[in-house]
């Protein structure tokens, strides 16, 4: 399946970028918009799907008022939410992550999973669960230190710990891991620091940048809509069977409102698959020699092989750098008050707030570039109302008896191995003994 997701991605990524602002960071669009998609089959206001609804979040997030089981008018309306937050019709998307999770990219590994409360009755789930990618893991909802140990075999360690904690109220789970490890075709070499530029805060306070190699990158000066004129650094990795990773750079004018270069970066990357020349490229020629913020352009006699004698090379030069980020994906915009919405209906449960949020890391040097993200959302029901428990503390005060079992679910028997259920120890406590030590 082949899908032009770059435009609803593009949108996304600004939506995303936005909420977050123009401190240093590290984020995943493509993690939290699968996230969405993966709502999509429980968010179709198909009647088949939506006749065991209960519930519908606010979509300004927060409190979630339940609504009768029969309503469809907050489950249409959370649908067109959805949409419009994905960018496509709900029935794409979720052929889209589909597509994508299914079959995944040899230098990009990703994972999804969608958890619920335990014990919870999933019979009337079978449709839209049926839609979800084959590969979304599906099962009861993991403790804080299952879900930590996810996060971290799904992004190779790179990402440490769940972007969220789990707690007794929460209903349903949703997750989405990406990660990537690359190492450049050709690495860059090294310069001095102060090729930035003496304009560059940057050229004071680092020793050692990057330059890029003499072939194996590209780099161009081009105009943009968005952003007017901006230069572009391409490094790509490695391939493995034909698949690739290209790890595009975009910088223009101090002045331009980051979220306006970020719109013209994504705009780039789209030619980068087909290694076309971007739309806009400027010629040298067309440029006056000397510098500016952006650039330095001299001119000196060569030989070429040009047509017309007229040569153009380009080199850059940028810093490595790392960031590590955790953004809240709570506002309306991104989203997930309306994947709540959806996925509480479709589970028919009484959920009545939500959480979302997306750690990243990334790291980018003179060999390669690593990045991931994993992103949650977690469906809560708020607290009980007060009432009367009994509680008791049980005293071994007297003689009692001990039975010591194993417990061995490996292969092997009906329950397991061999071993499972075997008591192998048994006693009656009748002399006991002070604690001893601290």
């Amino acid at each position: 399946m082949t899908t032009d997701l770059h435009g609803p991605l593009s949108a996304y990524a600004e939506r995303l970028h936005t909420t977050i602002g123009d401190r240093h960071h590290v984020a995943s669009p493509l993690g939290a918009w699968l996230l969405l998609a993966l709502s999509a089959a429980a968010a179709n206001p198909d009647p088949a799907v939506s006749s065991d609804r209960t519930s519908s979040p606010d979509p300004a997030g927060g409190s979630y008022p339940a609504v009768s089981s029969d309503s469809t008018a907050g489950s249409e309306a959370a649908a067109d939410r959805l949409a419009a937050a994905l960018g496509t019709d709900l029935l794409t998307a979720a052929g889209v992550a589909r597509a994508l999770l299914d079959t995944p990219h040899p230098l990009v590994a990703s994972a999804t999973a969608l958890w619920h409360r335990p014990g919870q009755n999933l019979d009337g789930t079978a449709g839209w669960r049926a839609a979800l990618p084959a590969t979304t893991e599906v099962g009861a909802l993991p403790d804080q230190a299952g879900l930590d140990a996810w996060a971290r075999e799904h992004t190779d360690g790179l990402i440490e710990t769940f972007p969220l904690k789990v707690s007794p109220d929460v209903v349903f789970a949703l997750a989405s891991a990406l990660a990537t490890r690359i190492s450049w075709a050709e690495p860059f070499e090294v310069a001095d620091a102060r090729t930035l530029g003496p304009g560059s805060v940057w050229a004071r306070d680092l020793r050692r940048v990057l330059r890029s190699p003499g072939h194996g990158h590209r780099c161009a000066i081009v105009t943009t809509a968005r952003a007017g004129d901006v230069i572009m650094h391409a490094a790509p990795a490695q391939t493995a069977d034909g698949a690739g990773l290209v790890v595009l750079s975009v910088a223009a004018a101090p002045e331009v409102p980051p979220a306006d270069v970020l719109a013209a970066a994504y705009h780039l990357s789209a030619g980068l698959v087909d290694g076309a020349e971007p739309d806009g490229r400027r010629s040298l020629f067309d440029l006056p020699l000397g510098d500016t913020p952006l650039w330095t352009i001299r001119e000196e006699q060569v030989r070429t092989r040009a047509r017309d004698g007229r040569e153009e090379r380009h080199s850059a030069v940028l810093p490595c750098w790392s960031a590590r980020s955790d953004h809240d994906l709570t506002p309306e915009s991104l989203g997930f008050p309306a994947a709540t919405a959806a996925l509480a209906r479709a589970l028919g449960q009484p959920v009545r707030g939500f959480e979302a949020r997306q750690v990243a890391m990334a790291r980018y040097d003179r060999y390669g570039f690593e990045a991931a993200a994993v992103t949650g959302m977690f469906g809560t029901v708020s607290l009980p109302p007060e009432g009367v428990a009994r509680i008791a503390e049980l005293r071994f005060g007297h003689p009692y008896a001990v039975v010591a079992v194993a417990t061995d679910t490996r292969a092997g028997g009906a329950g397991g191995s061999s071993w499972h259920g075997v008591p192998v120890f048994s006693a009656w406590v009748a002399e006991p003994e002070d604690l001893s030590g601290a």
